[in-house]
């Protein structure tokens, strides 16, 4: 098998081995686990897989491909050996070792710390595949809510140019972290039980409640980070930097998946069904669309879905020009939304000999 191309962080082409060493920074976080189980699942062609985390999990082991794995603490030389790593530690973690990384290693990072880089692609491979081979030793994985609609708007912008969206989440306990997936229990056992329950990682109860998304809010303008971070993001994933993007981003006491309502107005009229059909054969995307049996998606169907789901496809009566159509996503955030996409941007890179 001949090498595979990419560019170091000088910006000049490198071979990838064709059997690369890989590392998965935050092993043992939520993202970091479905990292762990998307290579192995998808017979991901590495040589050797290092696992890295805190300190206080150094020593701990993960199973993989029938063998342990031992899981080591991050420290400076970490990457030395290292071909591809798969950041999903945070912004700290990202912006201390990323690029400062060896020049051999291609770092793939789910943080936000760089995607609005310049010199930084935002990649989601079935939208903008060749802006993986531009890069100078950082590849970006979006923003989750990002990546899950870009997957059901970008085929739908390619037919019909995308003037406006207007968007409504509804985004899972799996958005931040293990640690708020396991207080939604936790929480919720605790609320049937009639026991009190003060919260510890987000900032409300979460059982049977729905709040505002935890990120910080910008006191000027109204908006919270996760809506800022969407909107910037989808115009570079894009390539649409003057797409008007309106978005109120919401926690719901699920556990896995993300749900978002999407209203999008089109340069001129596109129907439900050439929409439905252009969906269809959408690269990453389910139509689940049965209006006879009310069955549309669903976290609860997302949820261990590569696939993000798409439905609900129906006019925006509020638009009279009839450019406007509505839809309902749902996605996984830890697949897809994340560790899947990050993946696939790593078998991106090794498909180019």
């Amino acid at each position: 098998m001949s090498e595979v191309q990419t560019l170091n962080r000088n910006g000049r082409i490198r071979a990838l081995p064709p059997s690369p060493s890989v590392a998965v920074v935050g092993a043992t976080g939520a993202v970091g686990t479905e990292m762990i189980a998307c290579l192995e699942r998808r017979n991901f062609p590495l040589s050797r897989l290092k696992l890295l985390a805190s300190p206080r999990s150094a020593g701990k082991h993960v199973t993989f491909q029938n063998r342990d794995v031992r899981i080591d603490a991050m420290e400076a030389t970490s990457l030395e050996d290292v071909d591809i790593a798969l950041f999903s530690a945070g912004s700290a973690i990202s912006k201390d070792f990323a690029k400062s990384a060896p020049r051999r290693t291609v770092v793939i990072d789910n943080s936000s710390a760089f995607r609005m880089d310049d010199d930084v692609p935002l990649v989601v491979p079935e939208i903008n595949a060749a802006a993986a081979f531009d890069h100078h030793g950082v590849i970006a994985n979006p923003n989750c809510t990002a990546v899950i609609s870009a997957l059901a708007l970008w085929p739908l912008h390619r037919e019909a140019k995308i003037r406006r969206v207007i968007a409504a989440t509804y985004q899972a306990a799996s958005g931040a972290g293990a640690s708020a997936m396991e207080e939604l229990r936790a929480s919720t056992q605790a609320y049937l039980e009639g026991r009190p329950y003060e919260p510890r990682v987000l900032p409300h109860p979460y059982a049977f409640n729905v709040f505002s998304h935890n990120d910080k809010v910008d006191l000027e303008s109204g908006a919270n980070g996760e809506e800022i971070k969407v909107a910037r993001e989808l115009r570079k994933i894009m390539n649409a930097p003057d797409l008007r993007i309106a978005i109120t981003c919401v926690r719901v006491p699920v556990l896995r998946a993300h749900t978002i309502a999407l209203t999008v107005e089109f340069d001129r009229a596109l129907s439900v069904e050439a929409a439905r059909e252009i969906l269809s054969t959408a690269p990453g995307v389910k139509i689940i669309d049965d209006r006879a049996k009310n069955y549309f998606p669903m976290p609860r169907d997302a949820s261990g879905q590569d696939d993000v789901l798409v439905g609900r496809l129906r006019p925006d009566p509020s638009d009279p020009t009839g450019r406007s159509l509505m839809m309902l996503v749902a996605g996984d955030q830890l697949l897809k939304g994340a560790a899947l996409n990050a993946v696939q941007i790593a078998e991106l890179l090794m498909k180019r000999a």
